[in-house]
C-alpha cells in the first residue's frame, strides 16, 4: 500500500480534534483515543481497522493496548488463542477466542523488562553494569554447566576481560544473536567489545545468568517480587505457570498452521516472558510516570550508548553503515532499549519481538507518555503493525525498514527455513 493511499484511509478514520482538548492533562473524549498528531481516532472505528488487519492478513489473534497518560486509555482483543481441531492446547471443538486476559508469548520485548529491572539493581546499589562480567561471575565461565561448552571458547579471547553488564544491555559486547548460529555453536566475539551495535540475544541471557549468581535466586522469582506483583501484572511471567494454562495463546505460523503451544521453560532474559497487551500496558504506565526509575536512572537506561546506522537489525544490511533511516530518525541503542532521538514528536523507545509464531512490539513515547502495545500470536502479526501505529498513535515516523516490518521483508523472512 502505498503512503497516499494509506493517509486517505486514515484520513476518513480520523477527527481532528480541538488543541485547546490536547493540552498535556486534558484527556480526550469518551470513546476517543488521542493521538500524538493532536487527532482523535473514536474506539469504534479502531475496532473496526483491527477487524479488518486481522481478517486481511489472517493473524490468528491479536491483543492491541493503548496507553495515555498514568491511564489504559483502549485495550481490545481478537481472532483466536487456540484452534478447536486437536492440534493444540484446545479440545476438539470451537475455537477459543483471544480475550485481553490471555497470556501469550512476549518475545523479546522480555528483554527490555529484564533491563528495567536490572536498572532497579544498579539504582539500589546492588547491581554494578561496568565491571567486567568475568569478573562478577563467583567462576570462570565456562565452568558452569550451562556454559561448559558454548562458553569454552570465548573465555579464551583475552577480549572477554572487557565485557561489561553495559555491554550485554546495549547490545555491544560483540556476542552473536545465539550460540546457536555459530558454526561450532559457541560463543565468540565478533567485535572489539564496546565499539558497535551488534544484536545479541545470547549476551541477555549472560546478563540474566550473571543477575541469578549475583543475588542467589532464580531471575523469575527476582522480576516477579520486583515488578510482576507490583504492578499487578498478574498474567505475566519468565516460566510457564500452571494458572495460565485454562486461558494461554497457541503460536500459528503464516499459513494459519500450528505451531506450538505456549509453554516457555526455563527464565530467559533474552525472551521467554509470557504476558498480555493489559499487563505489559501496566508496566509502560508505571514506566511513564516515573514509578519503576529515579529520573536519573530513567534518564541513563534512555540515553544513546551507541549510534546505529545500519540500514538493518538482522541480515546483510545490519553490517553497513548507510542506513538512511537510522540516520534520519536518531536511531540509537540505550540500555535494554531501541531509541528514536529524532522524531516529530520528541523522542520514543521501544522494543519489538519476533518468535516462532509471536510478534510483538511495545513503543512508548515519555514526554507524551503516550504508549502502543501490540501482541501477535501468528506469523502474521507483523503486517499489522504499521497502520496500527498510524491510526492508534497517529505516526509513521519508525524505522520500519530497519526492522524488518515491511511487507516485502516479512514475507520473506515467512519464506526462510
Amino acid at each position: 500500500m502505498s503512503a497516499h493511499v494509506r493517509r486517505r484511509i486514515l484520513a476518513a478514520l480520523l477527527v481532528a480534534a480541538p488543541a485547546a482538548a490536547l493540552a498535556q492533562d486534558a484527556g480526550p473524549p469518551a470513546g476517543r483515543i488521542r493521538r500524538l498528531d493532536g487527532a482523535t481516532l473514536s474506539t469504534d472505528s479502531a475496532d473496526a481497522l483491527v477487524r479488518r488487519l486481522v481478517a486481511e492478513h489472517a493473524i490468528a489473534g491479536l491483543q492491541v493496548a493503548v496507553v495515555d497518560g498514568d491511564r489504559l486509555a483502549w485495550s481490545a482483543a481478537y481472532g483466536i488463542r487456540a484452534r478447536g481441531d486437536g492440534a493444540g492446547s484446545a479440545p476438539v471443538g470451537p475455537d477459543l477466542p483471544m480475550q485481553r486476559t490471555t497470556t501469550t508469548w512476549a518475545a523479546s520485548i522480555t528483554k527490555a523488562v529484564v533491563g528495567t529491572y536490572v536498572m532497579q539493581l544498579v539504582e539500589q546499589g546492588r547491581f554494578d553494569l561496568d565491571a567486567p562480567v568475568a569478573e562478577q561471575l563467583p567462576g570462570a565461565l565456562d565452568a558452569y554447566p550451562a556454559y561448559r561448552e558454548k562458553g569454552a571458547l570465548v573465555v579464551r579471547d583475552p577480549a572477554w576481560a572487557r565485557v561489561t553488564p553495559r555491554m550485554l544491555l546495549a547490545h555491544t559486547s560483540g556476542l552473536a544473536n545465539f550460540a546457536t548460529l555459530e558454526p561450532d555453536g559457541r560463543m565468540r566475539l565478533h567485535d572489539v567489545p564496546g565499539t558497535r551495535y551488534r544484536y545479541s540475544g545470547e549476551g541477555i541471557n549472560l546478563l540474566g545468568f550473571l543477575v541469578e549468581q549475583r543475588l542467589g535466586a532464580p531471575l523469575d522469582s527476582l522480576v516477579r517480587a520486583a515488578l510482576f506483583e507490583p504492578l499487578g501484572m498478574a498474567r505475566t511471567s519468565l516460566t510457564f505457570r500452571p494458572e495460565f494454562a485454562d486461558d494461554v495463546a497457541d503460536r500459528f505460523g503464516a499459513d494459519g498452521g500450528f505451531l506450538a503451544r505456549t509453554r516457555r521453560n526455563p527464565a530467559r532474559a533474552a525472551g521467554s516472558m509470557t504476558s498480555s497487551a493489559e499487563d505489559l500496558a501496566r508496566f509502560a504506565i508505571a514506566l511513564v510516570n516515573g514509578r519503576l526509575l529515579g529520573p536519573a536512572t530513567r534518564e541513563a537506561m534512555l540515553a544513546p550508548a551507541v549510534r546505529i546506522t545500519a540500514r538493518t537489525q538482522f541480515g546483510p544490511g545490519s553490517e553497513t553503515d548507510d542506513g538512511e533511516e537510522a540516520r534520519r530518525l536518531g536511531l540509537a541503542y540505550g540500555l535494554g532499549w531501541g531509541l528514536l532521538t529524532r522524531t516529530p514528536h520528541g523522542a520514543a523507545f521501544f522494543k519489538e519481538g519476533h518468535g516462532d509464531g509471536a510478534q510483538t512490539y511495545l513503543l512508548c513515547y515519555p514526554r507524551q507518555r503516550r504508549c502502543l502495545v501490540l501482541l501477535a500470536n501468528s506469523d502474521n502479526g507483523e503486517f499489522a503493525f504499521r497502520p496500527l501505529v498510524g491510526a492508534l498513535l497517529g505516526t509513521d515516523d519508525l524505522p520500519w525498514t530497519w526492522e524488518g516490518y515491511t511487507p516485502a521483508q516479512i514475507r520473506e523472512a515467512q519464506r526462510r527455513p
